[in-house]
């Protein structure tokens, strides 16, 4: 992902958002028909994510709701866990896979995988310790203008909407005169 490119080439600090692009799926994910078919053309977000690494699962008939995957990275972000390599993993089960990452198990698992500690990320989703602050930040990020997956905010002013190519990351880093790490 451009993110942990960034992350190595430049000195900056990365801070993940919450944010429901769609807040009316219920918390037990909806029924849809697929967006695209297996024969059809690749979409533009289809190709950037091959790009990327990510290949988007066609056929997809569910959505879920996203809210207890945001509360896992919350509470994994507030920890102090890598937060790239969950949010890759929470990727790679919804995008590339057919995990519900808004069922409980689902995120137990992967959060396990990703070594957070199974008994007590049950216990932190199960009880809702981090609802409140997830709905808190996703009304923020709606209050400053965030309406896309994904938005990258630098210096708290200037955002990036959409999954873009790494010249443009590269282009804002250069505006804003971030320096390059050592070696990079």
């Amino acid at each position: 992902m451009e993110v942990e490119k960034l992350r190595r080439e430049y000195e900056l600090e990365v801070h993940w958002w919450p944010y429901l692009l769609d807040a009316s799926i219920p918390p037990e994910g909806r029924e849809r028909e697929p967006r695209t078919k297996p024969d059809d053309p690749p979409t533009q977000l289809e190709l950037r994510g091959e790009r990327v690494g990510i290949t988007f699962r066609r056929g997809r008939r569910f959505t879920p709701n996203s809210h207890l995957a945001l509360e896992t990275a919350e509470y994994a972000q507030e920890i102090g866990h890598d937060g790239d390599g969950l949010h890759r993993a929470l990727f790679a089960a919804h995008f590339e896979g057919e995990a519900n990452i808004g069922d409980l198990e689902t995120l137990i698992e992967i959060g396990g995988e990703q070594g957070l500690d199974r008994d007590e990320l049950r216990a932190v989703l199960s009880e809702g310790r981090y609802r409140a602050q997830v709905d808190e930040r996703i009304t923020i990020a709606r209050e400053i203008g965030v309406r896309g997956v994904p938005t990258f905010i630098f210096n708290e002013r200037d955002a990036v909407v959409g999954a873009q190519e790494y010249p443009v990351f590269e282009q804002v880093m250069e505006q804003l005169e971030v320096p390059r790490r050592n070696g990079a």
